[in-house]
Parts: C-alpha cells; structure tokens; sequence
C-alpha cells in the first residue's frame, strides 16, 4: 500500500545531507523510542521503516535513481499548490479550512482514505504489516490531521481489515493504532491552542477522549486530555461569548461551561479547585476580562445567583450591573436594590462612595451628602471637593463625578452598554424617573449591622477591588477637566410651588451651554435637597440629635416661623393709636388674670385648714414611706436563666443577653418591624444607630430574615468597674434581605464578635459590638 512519505522524512533530513549525516540520523531515531504504551509490533513496524530509508538513500546508485522520482514529484506538487493559491486568491470569500471536524461521518473518512493518492506527493509503498509503524512516524512528524484520516476509518465498528489480521495480530494493532490517532488529536489541539483557535482545540481534545472512552483503552492519556480541556476552558469561555450575539447556543454554551467552573470552584472567589490552574486573584482578572463580552441582563442573571453563595465579590459585581441597567433602562427601581445591596457590603467594606452614587441617582441628596463624610476614598474625595469649592455642599462634584465613574468605569464593562453616553441631565428629565423619585419615602439615616475592627490607620481593610472595578480620581482630558471645574449648580425657577417639591438645579459651565442642565429632584417634599442661602449644619451635631430633632428642623418648623412671621406683619401694620390701645388693653388683661388666680389661691389654702409650722415629714398617702420590691415572678421549667441583676455577668447570662439581642435584631428588622424590641436589649450608642436602620427599612418596604447560631466563647467583667463587661461569642448568621417580598441578597457568615455591656438600672445591656474575625 503507498504512504505519504518519503525516506528524507523518516530520518528528518534535507536532500542535501551527507552519508556521514545519514549515519548519525539513523542511529538518533532508532533510539528515539515511541511512547512506552505502544506495542512490540509498532516499535518493529517503524524501526523496518527507518532502516529501510538509511539502507536506500546510502547507497549511491538507488539515491541517485530515488532522488529523480523524488524531485520531479516535489517541484510538479510546488508549482501546481502555487497555481491552487493564485486560484483560491480570487475565488475565495474567507479563509480556507485546513482542518476538517474531528467529528466527520465515516462515509466522508472512508471515501478520502479510498481515493487514489495525489501523484504529485512523494510516496513509499509499504507492506501491510508495516502500516502502523508508518502512521507513527507521520504521528512523529506532526501529520496530525493526515494520521487521523488514514487511521479513523479502521476504528470503525467491524473492522474487516483489523479483524482479519491484515496489518498483524488484532490483539495489539488496534490498540496501536487508537493510540496513535489520539496522540494525534491531543498534539493537534495543543498545537490550536498555542495559536489561539480555542474552540477547535476543544473540540480535537474532546475527539481524541471520546475514542478513548469508546475503546476503554489507556487512562493516562485520557488523564493528559481532561487536564488540557480544564486548562483550556478560561480560553474557550472566552471565545465563545465574543461571538455576536447572533450565535446564541455558542454563547450559551460558554456560559454553560462558566457556571460549571463556577460551581466547581465554589463561586467567583471560592477556593475549590476546578482544575484550571487559576489561582483566586488570576480567576477574578478572569472574570473581569470576560465582563465585556457579557451584556448587562447576562451579567445580571449570573453575579445575583453567585451572590446568593454567598459571594462578597458577586454582589459587589451586582451592584454594579444594577447600577448600570438602572440607569441606560431609567428604572430607579434597579437602582434601589443596588444600594440594599450596598447596605450588606458596608458591613465588611467602605462602599460610602458607592452608595452616594446610589443615593444621588435616587434624589436623596441629603443621604448622599452623609455618605460622603463617611468615605475614606482620599482621591475621589478630592476630586469631589475640588469640584465643589464655590458650592454650600459636595452634590455639584459628586454629580461630575458619578457622571464620569458611570462612563469610564461601569458602562464600558457591558457589551450593550459600552457606547451608550451618560447624561444625568437626561435621567432626571425622564418621566418614569420623576414619578418615582416622587413616590418613594425619605431614608433615614443607615447604619451598618457590625463594627468592623480597623487597624490603627483607620484605613479599611479588605476593600474589595475585582481587578481594577473600583473607580479612582477620574482622570480627565485638560480641556473637560478645565470645563468641569466651571460647573455650578444655581437654582432654576420651577413650576410647582417651593413647599411641595425640591428646587431644580441647573448646570452653568463655560462651554458645557444649556446641554448640561441638571435636574435634581428629590424625595422629600416640602424639604430642599440642598441650601443655598445658609451653610450647612455640623453633621456631628445633626447625627447626636437624633430622628426628632431632625423632624424638628424640617417642615413643621418652617411652618412656625411662617406663622410666626405673619402674626408680627399684621401687628406692624395696625395704626399708631390702635396699637396703644390693643397694648393698654393686654396689660390691664393680664393685671386681671393675675388677680382672679390669687383670690382663688387664698380660698383654697383657707378650706384646707390651718398649715403647720416647722418641717413636717414628707409622707403621702399615694405612696409608702419606705420602697417595698416587687416580688419577682418564679421562672418557668427549663426556661434559661436571667441575665444577673447583681454579681459578675456569668457566661450563661452573657449567652442569654445575647441571645435576647439576636430575638431583637430579628423581630426589629423582620416583616413585623417590631422596632420596640431593641430597647429591651441595647443602650446608647447602638440603640439609635439600629432603630434608625429599622425605620428606614420599615419606610422602604425592606425586611430581612435571620438564623442565627450562637455559641459564647469568654466572658470578661472590668477589674474597675463591676458594672462593666465584655463578651465573645461566635455567631453562626443567615440573613435573607427583601424587598417588596421579593429577595435581593443572601448569605451565611460565621462571625467572631466581642460585645460590650454594661450594667443599667439592674439590668445588662449591650453598648456596641466589633467584629473580631
């Protein structure tokens, strides 16, 4: 049977080499030995090949009479694949296939392996037996494709040719030669690999598997292709979701193979092993890399299953895609649930900026302004203030800066979101924005659920930065940084009265014109989101007044020195004359008044009887002399002892007064709102920041689930002060966060917190609490 080879092949040598060239190339590739799997049969069948091309080309006369066939077919196969080229060159639309599917029918294998071979391709005729050893050299050669075209169709089913023993003992040639054909597919998709066609590696690796699976034959081979494939999806992942959104099932299918990473892994920062070799950090440039080919409903569907893991990471990403869809699609909506989001992250990280941003796309600007004291952000904090140096407050930079984080750092990570342009201008004007804004309540003032312990720096640790996602100082082009510094917000006249909406603020900037008026409504009527003809108050001193002092300083006290106002208007505006008598008048009024008061004093001492002289004991008949204690009632059967009224805090108290507020923290924050819980359990400080964060969930509709699990793990009482105590507990915590009923975040965290107590009135209440670890 004639091969496509030829003797200068087999030995790896030009036509030019010498005998001495010839010598040493026969003695390298005879020990060159095959893989150790391969049979006696093979390594004899190519050692006969090899010994047959040295015993040709050395000598003179058959070198000579081989060396003329072999260059007349070489230089005929150069100037007709040079004719096929120029041909192809204007017929062609695209590239051409070089490879054909490793899945092809074995009509289409049998009917190439049966045509005549090319004549002008240099070929040997080989026997029988020998065909193995010459599929092996060609597999040496790297004649990937040419070996799995010659050797597939014998791997059929039925083999006449194997069975019969036409190419030696069946037993040991089929093995070979399934060997062979796999070695091949697994060289020929590493060979794709290194030239970046990752969805055809995929699919030689998965080829040259499935006939080893299908034979049941060599599992270290096997073994070498699985841990390809696994090192190679990161890239066939990444191939698949760049095509065009038209390919839909090959988008899918990336997808599907990212969920199983996903899943192998334990999510986007878990630390399973999937095999492909990427470590957390090289996995999350992964995952970031991958982002802009993903459209923003894709993104939305994958990182909200991944944050429900839980995943810090996924949900941080989530936010983002919230945020994103939020604001191209003008639903606020989006928007709100990104900042519940945010409201869970604040526990562990400073995502104060981040929830500015939230805050201000939801008209809430008074809440944005807070945020903004609270960032620890130094460079976008500056660029913020810079921004805002002719304004009473922080909200003209921090529109600047929204506007610009929006641009270059959340919409280019969308692949359906990349071009579009932000305009705060724009989201505000839209209609569907207006109406909710307008309906949605004021939030009161948040506070995260835990106390993280900061290092002596106060900068916070483990912010969470998915390779490079959290925006720095925007970096502007002089002539737009030059025009943004001009920006100012002045207030604009509107239509609707001052008392039932915020004033419109309007943009005016050298060279920004009438284009960059921005409308900044916000939810509170009756409230202006920014002053402009008062400085702002010290927001320490706002955050110690508490719920009521602000509602003090809010409409109702508009409303008095409105009236306040009136009243003195209509006084000045009396006669002269008349404003004497109406003076006259209230002074003789109140001479009478008084009067009347102590005729009727002076009765009531006379019908009382004669008072007594000296100091008399203060008794009285509504109340004991001496304070008589309340009996206590009996505690129920197996109910947990309270917490000590007196003594030392022992370590079953310390869990019960835990306990009491992990009940609370329930009941308060859960879809009864039962915020009067908390004041069972906690005192100052922690008692206001937590029915502040109840009420402003109460207003918004949102309530959260918790499972908790606690264990106490050291109670310490203070050597200087009895009344004092800290305790360490380890918190097993599940907490399911709503809104409207419908679920927007979960997770589970195994916590390490120290509480602090103190001793009031005889009972133990919890002061605050840091998180350990």
């Amino acid at each position: 049977m004639l091969i496509p080879l030829d003797y200068y092949r087999i030995l790896g040598l030009p036509i030019q080499a010498t005998a001495e060239q010839l010598q040493q190339a026969h003695r390298d590739r005879t020990l060159q030995l095959p893989r150790r799997e391969y049979s006696e049969v093979a390594i004899v069948a190519r050692k006969q090949l090899i010994d047959e091309a040295c015993a040709v080309l050395s000598d003179s006369d058959g070198r000579k009479a081989y060396d003329v066939s072999f260059l007349a077919k070489t230089y005929d196969r150069e100037s007709e694949a040079a004719m096929a080229a120029k041909q192809r060159s204007k017929t062609s639309t695209g590239p051409a296939t070089v490879l054909q599917d490793a899945g092809e029918t074995v009509a289409a294998e049998s009917k190439a392996l049966d045509a005549a071979p090319d004549p002008h391709t240099p070929s040997i005729e080989i026997d029988d037996n020998q065909f193995v050893g010459a599929l092996l050299v060609l597999q040496e050669l790297g004649e990937y494709e040419l070996v799995q075209k010659l050797g597939r169709p014998y791997l059929n089913n039925g083999s006449i040719a194997i069975d019969e023993g036409r190419f030696g003992d069946p037993q040991l040639v089929r093995p070979d030669i399934v060997l062979t054909v796999a070695l091949a597919c697994l060289e020929l998709g590493r060979e794709q690999w290194q030239q970046g066609q990752y969805q055809n590696a995929a699919k030689s690796l998965d080829a040259g598997q499935e006939l080893l699976l299908r034979e049941s034959l060599f599992p270290s081979v096997r073994g070498e292709m699985q841990t390809d494939i696994y090192k190679l999806r990161p890239y066939n992942i990444l191939e698949l979701l760049s095509l065009p959104e038209e390919k839909v099932s090959e988008r899918r299918q990336g997808l599907q193979i990212l969920r199983e990473m996903l899943e192998e892994r334990g999510g986007i920062d878990g630390s399973g092993d999937d095999r492909s070799g990427l470590g957390i950090e090289d996995f999350l440039r992964f995952v970031q890399q991958l982002r802009k080919h993903l459209t923003s409903s894709e993104q939305q569907t994958l990182f909200e299953a991944e944050a429900g893991r839980p995943s810090a990471v996924a949900t941080y990403l989530s936010v983002y895609t919230l945020l994103a869809q939020g604001f191209a699609a003008r639903q606020p909506s989006m928007i709100r649930r990104a900042k519940l989001m945010l409201m869970q992250l604040g526990r562990r990280q400073d995502v104060h900026l981040e929830k500015a941003v939230c805050s201000l796309l939801l008209g809430q600007t008074e809440e944005a302004s807070r945020s903004l004291e609270l960032s620890s952000e130094k460079e976008p904090l500056a660029f913020i203030r810079e921004h805002s140096q002719d304004s009473p407050d922080l909200l003209p930079g921090l529109c600047l800066y929204a506007e610009h984080w929006l641009q270059e750092e959340v919409f280019p990570h969308f692949r359906d979101l990349a071009n579009q342009s932000v305009s705060l201008k724009d989201y505000f004007a839209d209609p569907k924005v207006q109406a909710y804004l307008e309906a949605l309540p004021s939030d009161a003032e948040t506070a995260n659920e835990w106390v993280v312990v900061q290092p002596r720096s106060g900068k916070p640790q483990g912010k969470l930065q998915p390779a490079g996602d959290r925006p720095p100082a925007p970096p502007q082009p002089p002539a737009a940084k030059q025009a943004a510094s001009s920006l100012t917000l002045t207030p604009v006249p509107t239509d609707r009265s001052s008392a039932a909406s915020a004033p419109k603020y309007q943009a005016t900037a050298a060279g920004i014109g009438a284009a960059a008026a921005v409308s900044l409504p916000t939810a509170t009527a009756g409230r202006p989101a920014a002053s402009t003809s008062k400085p702002r108050r010290n927001p320490s001193s706002s955050r110690r007044s508490g719920a009521i002092g602000q509602g003090l300083t809010g409409s109702f006290a508009d409303r008095a020195r409105t009236l306040a106002a009136q009243i003195g208007a209509q006084v000045k505006s009396l006669p002269p004359n008349k404003l004497a008598l109406l003076v006259v008048a209230a002074v003789l009024s109140l001479l009478i008044l008084w009067l009347i008061l102590s005729l009727f004093l002076s009765a009531l001492q006379a019908l009382s009887g004669p008072s007594l002289q000296g100091e008399q004991a203060r008794v009285s008949l509504d109340a004991p002399p001496i304070e008589i204690p309340a009996l206590a009632p009996a505690p129920e059967p197996g109910a947990p002892a309270p917490a000590p009224v007196s003594g030392a805090m022992t370590e079953e108290g310390a869990k019960q007064i835990v306990q009491d507020w992990l009940s609370a923290k329930a009941a308060a924050l859960g879809p009864n709102h039962a915020v009067e819980e908390l004041q069972k359990v906690l005192t100052e400080p922690a008692l206001s920041r937590w029915q502040l964060m109840a009420d402003a969930q109460q207003k918004n509709n949102a309530h959260q689930r918790y499972v908790h699990k606690l264990e106490v793990k050291g109670v310490k009482t203070n050597p200087t002060n009895p009344d004092r105590a800290e305790v360490e507990a380890q918190v097993s915590e599940k907490a399911e966060t709503f809104d409207r009923e419908q679920l927007v975040t979960s997770r589970n965290e195994n916590l390490r917190i120290r509480y602090d107590l103190i001793r009031q009135e005889g009972q133990w209440r919890i002061m605050d609490w840091q998180v350990m670890k």
